[in-house]
């Protein structure tokens, strides 16, 4: 079995119930079949701005800057998406230190595929991650 971290984000305007699996542990699709969760995973997906977000973090890794620019979104919007969808595991949140010396968050998309099932017992959510490096990058 994966291990299972939770994170938790002092500025976050929303938190959401979810587990975010480490980026490194894309072996198994994590299954989601908790009712809310499974509310709260329909909702980020079904939420334009935030399909924007992970089609603009498709293998790139944004700053929130990058992101309000790339989907045409105001900065302001951007953030407050940036966070349930951290927080949900559909996105990795790292750090980008420049030689400057200044710090940035950067945003890349974790998930590859959302399968939805029907199954005896309700509604069941597989979501298969992708390995996305969780380190800090370094630019010029």
């Amino acid at each position: 079995m994966v291990p299972v971290r939770r994170f938790y984000n002092s500025m976050s305007q929303a938190s959401l119930p979810f587990d975010f699996r480490s980026a490194t542990a894309a072996s198994e699709p994590r299954v989601v079949d908790d009712h809310d969760e499974v509310d709260a995973l329909f909702s980020l997906l079904e939420d334009d701005d935030c399909r924007r977000i992970l089609d603009a973090t498709d293998g790139i890794a944004r700053s929130a800057s990058e992101l309000s620019a790339a989907c045409d979104l105001p900065l302001s919007t951007t953030y407050r998406k940036l966070d349930p969808l951290v927080d949900a595991g559909l996105l990795s949140k790292r750090l980008r230190i420049s030689r400057s010396g200044t710090h940035t968050a950067e945003y890349e998309r974790t998930v590859d595929d959302v399968t939805v099932s029907v199954t005896p017992s309700g509604v069941e959510v597989r979501v298969s991650h992708r390995d996305v490096a969780q380190s800090a990058s370094v630019t010029a």
